[in-house]
């Protein structure tokens, strides 16, 4: 898996889903090894139709860890 910081969380009440890099998005047709950064600004959760603003990374500046310390 990729590292943390690479790793987006979908921070919606009931979704929760997580955006691997190493994954991709088949769905979507979205490759593996594509960063968080490189996917279309229409991209969305593919859980829950949320946006990329509501994604958060697992840790580093701005990342879940970091909001609720």
């Amino acid at each position: 898996m990729a590292e943390p910081e690479k790793v987006y969380q979908c921070q919606t009440v009931n979704c929760g889903c997580l955006y691997d890099p190493d994954r991709g998005d088949r769905r979507r047709k979205i490759p593996k090894n594509t960063d968080f950064s490189e996917l279309p600004e229409k991209w969305c959760c593919p859980v829950c139709g949320a946006t990329k603003r509501r994604f958060r990374p697992l840790a580093g500046p701005g990342s879940v860890k970091d909001e609720h310390q």
